[in-house]
């Protein structure tokens, strides 16, 4: 190693043990946002770049737009001067650390979408100086930062581990999961060479409880893939077992809860209307869509997303099979969603499986309603929907409810007693047994 790259090395070391390190935080949504207000919790200036102006206003006056951070843990950092937001990204050239925690889409041909990792890092590469370390949370292909992020950083002569420092460290944020969060949940960590690393690594502890090296940006890659493409698999599975189960009249839920008691080489997954979220709907394809360019074929892993997207259709055959018993028809039916968030207690909508079992129930000529706590309003084009309060709809029970989220604020023993047919694609009414009763 050189002196000058001792040099920055040790200076950016000192900075982060003393707390005197100025972080960015590029993208404000559910890992952004996070990582920010716990950076500030612990001490550090922390500045929130995101190019929607409302976020910011919104954080500069104390208020969160996501559950699972509260007014509370963002007013005192923003109060104390630790915590500020803006979307002018020229501001970047003071930072000493950015993190960029952007989304990364699938196009619709299932091929990656790095546009806002790559405008991410333009911004970056436009005030980048001597010292700074980059970090990229956002989930992409082993390969991103090296063949992507490095090359547009390195494009006006400054060279990574030797001028600045940068790493990936795959987000693990899991929405509404009220046990991990950004503080103790372990964090992976591999730069591009090793005083990235020791540096990201550094800055990490500083505000993560377990913090996990790994020898490259493409180890660290490949591991959040792993993660994603283990629960896509997994429940690709389970819906299959679900699917079979219910030709050969068994109770599928009945099977893993007997499952589950072995104690080891079992673990359970759950079987579900489709999966959801930003991550593990996305994560496969970007794994299998690299592999393919080393003339690979991931035959396991799109055979599990062939069966997960398969979920809504069932769902929707489930329904008319529900209909069917007294004698209806989907055409025609007013039929009710209950839940349409990705998952339990969130408003996230990301990917949600409730928006495809609205599409297709619409598609059929049903005439379709949502109760959702979590999601006041649904747009998903062409439809344009208010929430209704579940009491409310259930004084004339609609001919169908389809449970797609099971929110705890639900009141299933009403809509249990209110007669309506239902379709429970969540088993939300484990150990009620009624006629109206339809599991997936």
């Amino acid at each position: 190693m050189t002196t000058t790259t001792t040099s920055l090395h040790l200076a950016l070391l000192e900075r982060i043990r003393t707390k005197q390190a100025k972080i960015g935080v590029i993208g404000l949504g559910y890992v952004g946002l996070p990582l920010a207000v716990e950076f500030a919790r612990q001490g550090f200036a922390t500045t929130g770049f995101d190019i929607d102006e409302r976020k910011a206003q919104l954080i500069n006056s104390g208020k969160s737009y996501i559950p699972d951070v509260p007014d509370g843990e963002v007013a005192p950092a923003v109060a104390a001067g630790r915590l500020r937001a803006t979307s002018d990204m020229s501001l970047l050239a003071d930072m000493d650390v950015i993190d960029i925690a952007v989304p990364t889409p699938l196009r619709k041909t299932k091929d990656p979408d790095l546009s806002y990792v790559v405008q991410a890092v333009e911004a970056c590469a436009a005030t980048l100086r001597r010292g700074q370390l980059v970090v990229l949370e956002s989930t992409t292909y082993p390969g991103t930062t090296d063949e992507v992020v490095q090359p547009m950083l390195e494009a006006k002569g400054l060279k990574a581990d030797v001028d600045f420092f940068l790493a990936f460290s795959p987000e693990r944020v899991d929405p509404g999961n009220q046990q991990f969060n950004t503080r103790n949940i372990p964090k992976i960590v591999g730069g591009c060479g090793p005083a990235s690393t020791e540096v990201a690594a550094a800055l990490y502890a500083s505000a993560v409880a377990h913090v996990v090296p790994v020898s490259s940006t493409r180890v660290a890659e490949m591991v959040k893939l792993l993660e994603n493409t283990f629960r896509a698999v997994n429940i690709g599975l389970v819906n299959e077992i679900a699917l079979m189960s219910h030709k050969m009249d068994i109770d599928v839920w009945e099977v893993i809860d007997a499952a589950k008691t072995k104690p080891f080489g079992f673990m359970p997954f759950y079987p579900g209307p489709g999966l959801g979220g930003h991550c593990i709907p996305i994560d496969p394809f970007y794994l299998s869509w690299k592999a393919r360019q080393t003339g690979f074929e991931c035959r396991f892993i799109e055979l599990a997303g062939h069966v997960n997207a398969s979920m809504p259709d069932y769902v929707v055959e489930r329904v008319a099979e529900a209909l069917n018993s007294v004698r209806k028809p989907i055409n025609g039916s007013s039929i009710l969603l209950v839940g349409v968030a990705y998952k339990k207690d969130v408003n996230d909508m990301r990917e949600s499986p409730a928006l495809d079992i609205l599409e297709l129930l619409a598609r059929r000529g049903a005439r379709v309603s949502y109760s959702d706590p979590w999601v006041p309003t649904l747009k998903h084009d062409p439809h344009s929907l208010t929430s209704v309060d579940l009491a409310e709809a259930l004084k004339t029970p609609p001919d169908c409810a389809v449970i797609c989220t099971d929110h705890s604020k639900f009141d299933y023993e009403a809509l249990v007693n209110s007669g309506t047919l239902i379709v429970d694609t969540r088993n939300a009414l484990k150990n009620r047994q009624a006629p109206n009763i339809f599991r997936l």
